[in-house]
């Protein structure tokens, strides 16, 4: 893990040292994902959760859209390898790591993508109104229905490929750069080879716990980049204050540093941010823990792990909200100039937490907590 964190942290420096000026811009992360390619970020095992979340968190603290992004690329490749077709799994994580592929994903629920069978060959047409780095990605997995027998494939396909198009739409008050616009896809053909698995459409299927791990982990790596855009947001604030934030003229001290609700308004905000971390690696671990169990899975154990996942997703969200409005307080007001750009933290903080309702995730606790229900199946649970 060391290296990959050593990698992290220099891609890291090289994000931040002008992460205020590209969020202005909001241009295609191009060049960001070609520090990530370049570090050898891309090729780290997907299944390898506490390296991968760890890079993420290095990451994300310095450009939390770029931590989104890496967290998807993880996650992508990694829910490849939860179906049957190992073989499939192998060879794009082989590919991945060779050639530096980043890749993308389109399986929100509610949008249709289809595929049709024709000469011999499937022909995948429709569009995803969110698909966070299809727009700068090499590959693409994609979720679409089977027009002739109704079959929900999961299938590899050539971000570059003809009939794809990607209109650059994003547009949003955070993670700007996480080019999370919308991908259309139009009679795109598609070889036997690229379908990686088909979900069962049985809930009581015994593939589905396993299968279904993976709308867990999209939670727990959300959760993990909210924890890192936190404490980028307090390192940001804490070097601010250090060395340009002037006293209150009430506070009697002669820096802001000795101004005890300063201090105070700090070790609070770090300490809500330690807990939300240490409440993450619990769900990190418990998420390890389920997708080493592998075909052996339960429904009990997918359940309880969303659980843990969803206790972190709640603090973190919260936290994340929270610490990027107050650190505002704690620089001052000449801190607002939009050049430091320290608003960066806050909206990207609410664009990102509100990705599905947290209160849902709350609500999932409250009933295991009281009754011993756990979480209802889902995409997002």
């Amino acid at each position: 893990m060391s290296e990959h964190l050593a990698a992290a942290a220099a891609v890291a420096d090289r994000l931040r040292a002008d992460a205020a000026e590209r969020d202005r811009a909001a241009r295609p992360p191009v060049r960001e994902v070609g520090l990530l390619r370049d570090a050898g970020l891309l090729g780290v095992r997907p299944d390898d959760h506490a390296t991968t979340h760890a890079v993420v968190r290095v990451v994300a603290a310095a450009d939390a859209s770029i931590g989104h992004l890496l967290a998807y690329h993880y996650l992508h490749l990694w829910r490849v390898g939860l179906f049957d077709h190992g073989g499939a799994a192998r060879r794009i994580w082989r590919d991945t790591a060779a050639r530096g592929w980043f890749w993308g994903g389109a399986s929100n629920p509610g949008d249709v993508l289809t595929v049709r069978p024709e000469g011999g060959r499937l022909l995948l047409s429709g569009t995803r109104a969110f698909a966070t780095g299809c727009a700068v990605g090499d590959r693409l997995v994609v979720n679409a229905t089977r027009t002739d027998t109704g079959a929900k494939l999961t299938l590899d396909v050539d971000a570059r490929a003809p009939g794809v198009h990607h209109p650059h739409d994003w547009d949003n008050t955070g993670q700007r750069l996480t080019a999370s616009g919308s991908v259309r896809f139009t009679d795109v053909v598609v070889d036997e080879d690229q379908v990686v698995g088909i979900l069962p459409t049985d809930p009581d299927d015994p593939r589905t716990p396993r299968l279904m791990l993976s709308s867990i982990g999209y939670q727990s790596g959300l959760a993990q980049v909210l924890v890192g855009l936190t404490e980028g947001a307090l390192a940001a604030a804490a070097e601010y204050t250090r060395t340009t934030t002037k006293p209150f003229a009430l506070s009697g001290v002669d820096r802001a540093v000795d101004d005890p609700y300063v201090l105070a308004g700090y070790g609070g905000a770090v300490a809500q941010t330690r807990g939300a971390q240490l409440a993450v690696e619990a769900g990190i671990a418990a998420l390890q823990a389920a997708s080493d169990a592998g075909p052996a899975l339960t429904p009990r154990q997918r359940g309880e792990t969303g659980v843990v996942v969803s206790v972190g997703k709640v603090l973190a969200c919260d936290t994340a909200n929270r610490v990027t409005a107050e650190v505002l307080e704690f620089t001052g007001a000449r801190a607002t100039a939009t050049e430091h750009g320290f608003d960066r933290f806050w909206r990207n903080a609410r664009t990102l937490t509100l990705h599905d309702p947290v209160a849902y995730k709350a609500k999932e606790i409250g009933a295991h907590y009281l009754t011993g229900q756990l979480p209802t199946t889902t995409a997002f649970s």
